[in-house]
Order: structure tokens, then sequence, then C-alpha cells
């Protein structure tokens, strides 16, 4: 069994695509997921520490205990949690990349996006 793993939206529209490519991508057969409303905002502005810990320490499990081949952020169109446009949640998204840099150095980190299609584009 292999794994990756996926800090998304809790929105159910997006699991699918985002679990199909995450496995064609890393080659792995299942995805962790760590589902937050809006997590691209909530790690980019990093400032509700209990909430980013959480995120982190579940990815954290991920890597430890499955030995998760990558760790991919997610944004999407039409987020509840996160209302911001197609451009501003690219910009989160990398902010989150440097932010799990530094959390998870051996793992390959990528950025995605949904969009209002439901494809799935790296950022």
């Amino acid at each position: 069994m292999s794994f990756c793993t996926a800090i998304t939206c809790m929105d159910g529209r997006v699991q699918l695509p985002v679990n199909r490519y995450l496995c064609k991508r890393f080659g792995v057969d299942y995805v962790d997921t760590v589902t937050e409303p809006g997590p691209c905002a909530i790690l980019a502005d990093n400032s509700d520490v209990i909430l980013v810990k959480s995120i982190l320490r579940r990815a954290g499990i991920s890597v430890e205990r499955h030995g998760s081949r990558g760790i991919a952020v997610v944004g999407h169109f039409d987020c509840a949690g996160n209302p911001a446009g197609m451009e501003r949640q690219k910009e989160q998204i990398m902010q989150c990349l440097e932010l799990l840099k530094r959390h998870f150095r051996n793992v390959e980190l990528v950025g995605l996006y949904v969009d209002e299609h439901w494809n799935v584009h790296e950022v």
C-alpha cells in the first residue's frame, strides 16, 4: 500500500477529482485527506496557531505512519471557507508550500487548484 496526503477543503465536490489526480501524480494507491473549510487561507494566514498545528499534526501522521510520498495543498473555485478568487488562492497556496517546507523536508510538496469545471491544475 502506498499513500500521499491532501490538505484540502471539506467541500465534497473536490474530493474525487483531487484523489484521482493525486493517485496518478504520486503513483499511490490511497490519499490521506486532511480537511478544513478553506485550508489555504488558514495555513497562509498562519494566525490560528491551534488550527495550523492540528493540520500539520494530521499531515505528519500521514507522513510518519503511512509513509506518504507527497503532500498537496488544494484550493478551489467557489470555496465557502475561503471566498478569495483564483489568483489570490494561488498566492495562498504558494505561501502554504513555504510553511510546509519547514515541517516536511523529505516529502515532495505540490500546490493544486480545482477550477469551476472540477479540473485539477498544479500551481
